[in-house]
């Protein structure tokens, strides 16, 4: 199958002709612990409006209420949490974790504004759907080299600290 002049066409307005695109940073914080995961933690916000302490605080905060209500026992043992300021007021908690030896599996937060109180699920109203933006790939290309590393060890306890101390920092 070739792509038409009309395909082509319709592909270029996925692009706003008034968007303005700008760099974000990926910052790495201190990783969280739950009873069966280890997860490395990446703050994503433009460098002079990054994740406020108070948001990451609540984010996991949020994490550890869920963790302890049970509801994160399938994550699965390592991965990695990506807080996404997207702008203004809204976030994305994106959770991701190894899982099938290499496959990585995903669960979306979102706080959107001082009207919400709280992280809460993010759901998708299509079957064909957004994954990770621009930004977050950053983030997600590390994990997923370091990842593959991993794959390659022993996997023993030395391999997953190594993995866990081994995090991205940089332009996203």
């Amino acid at each position: 199958m070739t792509a038409t002049s009309t395909t082509i066409e319709k592909a270029a307005e996925n692009v706003a002709p008034n968007y303005v695109h700008h760099d974000k940073f990926v910052d790495p914080d201190e990783n969280i612990l739950f009873q069966n995961s280890s997860l490395k933690w990446y703050n994503l916000a433009t460098t002079d409006d990054p994740v406020p302490v108070y948001i990451r605080d609540l984010a996991r905060s949020f994490l550890e209420t869920e963790s302890a209500a049970g509801e994160l026992e399938t994550l699965g043992e390592l991965g990695f949490v990506i807080l996404h300021r997207c702008g203004g007021d809204f976030y994305f908690l994106l959770v991701s974790t190894w899982r099938n030896e290499n496959e990585l599996w995903e669960s979306v937060y979102a706080k959107d504004g001082v009207d919400q109180a709280e992280f809460g699920l993010f759901t998708f109203s299509e079957s064909h759907r957004a994954t990770f933006c621009v930004w977050e790939l950053a983030a997600v290309w590390h994990e997923q080299q370091v990842w593959k590393r991993y794959l390659l060890t022993v996997r023993d306890d030395k391999a997953r600290q190594n993995y866990l101390r081994d995090r991205y920092r940089g332009p996203a």
